[in-house]
């Protein structure tokens, strides 16, 4: 696989969407969690989303319950509770495994194209951050503490404005 277009995801219904949907598009990949204390970065991703969306800019939520246990939910549960609480309309995918022998192929191959700090593939924490090209390619992975807002620069190199 060279490029984020060629996967698929399940969004919150189950149904499987090809990510050859965002051929072309910037993409923000976030693995979520509904009760973290990352949890307030919904904001500033649905800020993101609203900003630059209509440039060419897609966030992706990948709920994952594998740290601490904080996404039990279902995925309608979380799907609503994201809307509710931070008026979340980017788009949100099906809870899924970012690590381990179950790890979801797009999370595999994500980790591989950008390692964390010191070569680590592992996600950490919930709200790692990566930043997709046009081109499908990854630019940029980021740590879950790094602030949605402080990726703007970033985003706008990528989307070329």
């Amino acid at each position: 696989m060279s490029s984020i277009c060629d996967f698929e995801a399940q969004d919150t219904t189950g149904a499987t969407l090809p990510l050859e949907r965002f051929r072309g598009r910037v993409l923000l990949v976030v693995n979520t969690a509904s009760a973290c204390g990352f949890t307030p970065q919904f904001a500033g991703l649905e800020a993101l989303w609203k900003d630059y969306g209509d440039r060419g800019l897609t966030v992706l939520g990948f709920p994952s319950n594998e740290f601490g246990g904080q996404d039990p939910g279902s995925n309608d549960e979380i799907a609503g509770f994201c809307q509710k609480n931070y008026g979340v309309s980017f788009p949100m995918m099906a809870k899924l495994q970012v690590n381990g022998a179950d790890a979801h192929p797009l999370w595999q191959w994500l980790k591989q194209e950008a390692p964390g700090i010191l070569g680590t593939e592992g996600i950490k924490w919930n709200f790692t951050k990566f930043l997709v090209g046009r081109d499908g390619r990854v630019l940029k992975r980021y740590a879950p503490n790094d602030k949605p807002e402080s990726l703007r620069a970033d985003v706008e190199a990528a989307l070329g404005t």
